[in-house]
């Protein structure tokens, strides 16, 4: 047996509920170092940034689930829509935080989202995260035709794409942690459009 398919037959005896626990946890542990002065003096910025960098590490993984598969034969399929939700938990807390702890006044909130690009970045690609959300249980995929809701699932790559963007926006200078996320999205990206056009090719030929 192959050592790809060890890891799988391993996989399947860990249930997908597993994911949103072992999910959570840092959530927890970030909010544990804001409260006890890990973050610093003033912990709100550096939560803000702690939780969108683990949401934008959630959803880089769940790119990497099919080039993963393909390059290692290692399958985390079923675990994808799992991290897909963890992700949008951990984008709804980081808008959280700088709803009611960073920002605070409500007539601020919509002059921010219009007049600074990498919050109206920011909001957008959230904004095509919450119909992921809501369609990511069995119910919406019965409901809808396979071919529908893959489609429309599609907007996974936007999103994860604008998300790296605001990413190295927020920053207000050229850092390489940003860039690197960002590269790394772009490479996913490319690995998964040339794997759906030699899909393409085969079934056209």
């Amino acid at each position: 047996m192959t050592i790809s398919r060890r890891i799988n037959t391993a996989l399947r005896h860990v249930p997908p509920w597993l994911v949103y626990v072992v999910g959570a946890i840092p959530a927890f542990w970030f909010f544990y170092l804001g409260l006890t002065g890990g973050l610093g003096v003033e912990p709100i910025k550096p939560l803000e940034h702690e939780l969108g960098r683990f949401t934008l590490k959630l959803l880089i993984v769940v790119l990497a689930v099919t080039p993963l598969r393909k390059a290692t034969g290692v399958s985390l399929i079923r675990f994808r829509r799992a991290l897909g939700l963890v992700a949008f938990f951990y984008v709804v807390i980081h808008l959280l935080v700088w709803l009611f702890l960073d920002v605070q006044i409500w007539s601020q909130i919509w002059k921010d989202i219009v007049k600074r690009p990498y919050i109206t970045i920011g909001m957008v690609g959230f904004v095509l995260m919450l119909p992921l959300a809501v369609t990511s249980n069995n119910l919406s995929v019965r409901r809808m035709s396979a071919i529908a809701w893959k489609r429309l699932h599609w907007l996974t790559y936007p999103a994860v794409v604008l998300g790296g963007i605001h990413f190295v926006m927020v920053q207000k200078v050229w850092e390489a942690e940003p860039l690197i996320y960002l590269a790394v999205i772009s490479g996913l990206l490319a690995l998964r459009l040339n794997l759906r056009g030699k899909r393409s090719a085969i079934s056209s030929g």
